[in-house]
């Protein structure tokens, strides 16, 4: 009894002394988000909604916002072949960037939308938004060409916008900007609308994105930092103020959304002994 008592203490200690920057510790996620992907908070629900990354199990989860505890699963109808990012519309509907493409070469990219009154059930039926890039011809390119991995989106006003993730030596920091309709009709070639360069190194590509409540900011999440656009004028997000905030904890952020205008929710995996944390960030 006392071995586990002592064993307890010094984790707590061990976790209270752990320097987490400027981020502010939430919550503990639990082992089943140990690969959390994403995340999105829905207004309608209270809580964080969750996913995976490819390999896991097709599942939703609904996650308390204030202890990270996971509220409920839902089953999803469709495999996660690599499951990165998760967004929602203006109804409440729920839609999942089935994105990743390490290798350059997926024909077979799509967003699942839930429905909001499947976020009631234990099982929901999907919808499939398809599409391509308008600029991929090989599959893969050549090897100063990979630009066609993905692991960020947001909706916004009828469309998805999906910044893609370099695997270009010393250029992993830029990402494209991509418009896809928000429409499950036909397969939609994903329209090039602008790039931007964080840096070279390989923790300077995006993991996540998404935009504010009142649309007036954009976030981008990488391991080393968080880019915050404002002042755009319509979708080219890449216009006007943009804003770098330094990540003084290093680990595998890969989730990001906005709980109100001035405040973000992060996410990262587990690694060794660390992350699979909910954390807050405080943003003018």
């Amino acid at each position: 009894m006392k071995k586990n008592i002592l064993l307890i203490t010094v984790v707590v200690l061990l976790n209270s002394c752990q320097n987490y920057g400027q981020l502010k510790i939430v919550a503990d996620l639990s082992k089943n988000l140990k690969e959390v992907s994403g995340n999105e908070f829905l207004k309608s629900t209270n809580s964080i909604w969750m996913i995976n990354d490819g390999g896991n199990k097709s599942k939703l989860y609904e996650v308390s916002k204030k202890k990270g505890k996971i509220k409920r699963v839902i089953d999803i109808d469709a495999k996660n072949k690599d499951w990165e990012d998760i967004t929602s519309d203006d109804e409440g509907n729920i839609y999942i960037g089935d994105f990743g493409n390490n290798d350059n070469d997926r024909k077979n990219l799509r967003i699942l939308k839930i429905k909001k009154k499947d976020l009631d059930e234990k099982k929901a039926d999907i919808k499939t938004i398809k599409f391509e890039y308008e600029n991929q011809q090989e599959f893969p390119p050549k090897k100063d060409q990979l630009f066609f991995d993905a692991e960020a989106f947001f909706y916004f006003n009828k469309n998805f916008y999906i910044f893609t993730k370099s695997r270009v030596d010393d250029q992993y920091g830029k990402t494209f900007l991509y418009r896809v309709p928000a429409s499950t009709k036909g397969k939609h070639k994903a329209k090039l609308i602008g790039s931007f360069d964080n840096c070279s190194q390989n923790d300077c590509w995006f993991t996540a994105a998404d935009i504010s409540n009142n649309k007036k900011k954009v976030a981008l999440l990488s391991q080393k930092n968080i880019i915050i656009f404002s002042d755009f004028q319509g979708d080219n997000f890449f216009s006007g103020k943009v804003e770098k905030i330094k990540l003084k904890y290093k680990s595998q952020k890969e989730g990001i959304c906005f709980k109100n205008n001035k405040t973000l929710y992060i996410t990262d995996e587990k690694d060794g002994g660390d992350g699979c944390n909910l954390y807050e960030l405080k943003v003018d």
